[in-house]
């Protein structure tokens, strides 16, 4: 998956609604007072009104600010879905994500809000809830769209048109085993420089993730340029590049699972779910639709 490993540690820093581990313990989110013989985590929680949250300091997805709040897509939409389930807290606790899921099962927080990829290998160690945002590759071009770019094999099958990207870039790998010859791949240091190659008409495409470009052109508010909405998604090796992220649970909370995903699918339904994720970027283009994670984790 996409994700780079962080320092594994403690943001003691953390306001608000966010602390580390405060009030809890080794066991998640525990407290002082003894629990109820059998308690689940789930009526542990809604009795105590908090939950402790592991997440991995990785932006949009979750991070801390300067100011030491707690925030991002997976953090904002937990927090919603769990003060709607009668819990109105989180503690977070910050660690690398390889240890997300390890520190789940050992019980040192209850939920991982981190923008988890699901998939097969990390369902045998933990139950996702349903996917709340996906994320693919995406093209911008210039305004109208002149050489009519819907996808990779646009680009392939167009031999004057030429698609910027930045160097080191999984989307390299991508668009080479697309069919598009190196004579049109542009590389650019970094993302600013494929914007710029495509407003000085250099190429005729720029790609990066959906959320990464979405921002780009936001911070270029420049109306000669636009993104297709309606890309076809490459398939890489048989495979869809498209990811799906949900939060995380143990095994055996599965009752805590289903609640956060009844809650989950409201937020869907009503809208809700898209006006939490814009402004971390996210558009309709990354909405997760009707995918489950019982179909992604087969």
């Amino acid at each position: 998956m996409k994700r780079r490993l962080v320092a594994g540690l403690c943001l003691v820093s953390l306001l608000t609604l966010v602390g580390c581990g405060s009030g809890g313990n080794a066991e998640g989110s525990g407290g002082s007072d003894a629990a109820p013989s059998g308690e689940t985590t789930l009526a542990k929680a809604q009795r105590q009104g908090y939950v402790t949250i592991g997440f991995a300091n990785e932006n949009p997805y979750a991070f801390a600010t300067a100011d030491g709040k707690l925030t991002g897509e997976a953090v904002e939409v937990a927090k919603k879905v769990l003060s709607n389930m009668g819990i109105p807290e989180v503690n977070g606790v910050l660690t690398e994500f390889g240890s997300l899921i390890p520190g789940l099962n050992a019980k040192r927080f209850d939920i991982i809000t981190a923008g988890m990829f699901i998939n097969p290998e990390r369902a045998k160690e933990a139950d996702f809830a349903d996917p709340e945002y996906s994320i693919g590759e995406a093209i911008a071009v210039k305004k109208g769209n002149p050489a009519n770019l819907h996808s990779y094999k646009d680009i392939a099958a167009n031999s004057k048109a030429k698609v910027a990207v930045m160097n080191g870039a999984v989307e390299v790998e991508y668009l080479q085993k697309s069919g598009i010859p190196d004579a049109q791949i542009v590389t650019v240091p970094d993302q600013p420089s494929a914007i710029s190659a495509l407003q000085a008409g250099r190429v005729d495409a720029i790609t990066m993730t959906g959320p990464a470009l979405q921002a780009m052109l936001d911070s270029a508010a420049d109306d000669k340029m636009e993104r297709v909405t309606d890309f076809e998604q490459p398939v890489i090796d048989g495979k869809s590049v498209r990811g799906y992220g949900a939060a995380v649970f143990r095994k055996d909370d599965g009752e805590f699972r289903e609640a956060f995903n009844a809650e989950l699918q409201k937020l869907k339904d009503s809208g809700e779910l898209l006006e939490i994720l814009k402004p971390f970027g996210f558009t309709e283009q990354e909405l997760p639709g009707d995918m489950t994670a019982e179909e992604l984790s087969k």
